[in-house]
């Protein structure tokens, strides 16, 4: 037993319970405020540059502030540890600032057009006088283009990474290993061009009387190529931190290779595959390139994604930034915002449906 057992029953050591010298909170947030006043002095005084270079440089002036202060009075081994925890916190909220930017951005520039025209109507007929007009046609686009393609590159991009993890050998392993890393950087313009040589260009004037056509389907051709690599590879580094000792066991039992992937090591490895399946659908649901190539856009609403041209949300807001009209950047705002909310509530309900159904 410890002498501090012994004085204090039921405490144990720790070092929240060693006694030591702490720099009190008051003196930090004094260093803080005087960084800056010396900081805004210098810049200022000297005509540096503005507020931006001012916080710079108060960020420097307080870390050797309080590395000095925390060195005489807690010592300098605890001010080194405290100067590289406001380190890590300064790097934290630093990486937090530009995505707290984009947001606020999105909100307060979105909500101009959060009405019902907006997600009631499509852009037929409407002018560049006109203040109504929505992305109705361009939010049915993308969800009819992105599930249609994360139905083909789902089931193709998991089986691909199961092959290669619990299957997989030799050089054919290897050689499907290096294309799907060579497809991880593939640019999506070169997806559409690939997509807009062979399907449209080929394959749909066999259905259409000899005449290519373009449609949404074709779109989904594309952001399949795209989708394909990110869910392989993902779903790939997931299924190899699944522990060998779950298929181990299960082999014990006399489980087939294929039930234990199915019941043990799927379950498993399910929400790294999920969250790794919703970085593809968020990465073809933002793609501009590829629908343009491919769908064609259209100002009406198409419920057909096999026959006409279509939208979609990425390429409303590219065609609407790019309009002169003065009603147009509210509605690629807002457009945008859409977009992000979309993505997000697919993501949050991929999550729970992942949580729900893993392996406990």
């Amino acid at each position: 037993m410890s002498l501090l057992e012994k004085e204090v029953p039921g405490v144990v050591m720790t070092p929240d319970n060693i006694r030591s010298k702490k720099l009190p909170l008051v003196v930090d947030l004094g260093i803080a405020v005087v960084a800056l006043l010396v900081s805004a002095a210098v810049v200022l005084g000297l005509g540096l540059g503005n507020w931006v270079l001012v916080i710079v440089v108060g960020i420097v002036f307080y870390l050797a502030g309080l590395f000095a202060a925390a060195t005489r009075v807690e010592g300098r081994r605890s001010a080194r540890n405290r100067l590289w925890k406001t380190l890590i916190y300064a790097a934290c909220i630093l990486a937090i600032l530009p995505l707290a930017s984009v947001v606020w951005t999105l909100v307060s520039k979105g909500a101009a057009r959060l009405d019902g025209d907006f997600f009631g109507s499509s852009m037929n007929n409407i002018g560049a006088r006109d203040p109504n007009g929505g992305a109705y046609h361009a939010i049915i686009g993308t969800l009819e283009q992105v599930g249609i393609a994360t139905l083909m590159a789902v089931p193709l991009g998991v089986l691909g990474a199961i092959y290669l993890v619990e299957y997989g050998r030799g050089k054919f392993a290897l050689t499907v290993r290096f294309f799907v890393d060579v497809m991880t950087g593939i640019p999506s313009i070169v997806a559409g061009l690939f997509i807009l040589a062979f399907w449209v260009l080929i394959v749909s004037p066999w259905f259409n009387n000899g005449t290519p056509r373009f449609s949404g389907f074709a779109a989904s051709l594309a952001l399949t190529v795209l989708m394909l690599p990110t869910i392989v590879r993902s779903t790939e580094e997931m299924l190899r931190l699944v522990p060998g000792p779950l298929r181990e066991g299960a082999y014990a039992l006399g489980v087939p290779q294929w039930k234990t992937i199915v019941k043990v090591v799927l379950p498993t490895a399910l929400p790294g595959i999920v969250t790794g399946v919703m970085l593809a659908v968020a990465r073809a649901a933002g793609e501009t390139a590829p629908v343009l190539l491919v769908a064609g856009g259209a100002a009406a609403i198409n419920f057909d994604p096999f026959a006409g041209n279509q939208s979609s949300l990425a390429l409303f807001v590219y065609q609407q930034a790019g309009d002169a009209s003065r009603y147009a950047p509210d509605r690629a705002w807002t457009a945008a915002l859409t977009l992000v909310a979309l993505v997000l509530i697919l993501t949050i309900a991929a999550k729970l449906l992942a949580r729900r159904n893993r392996l406990t």
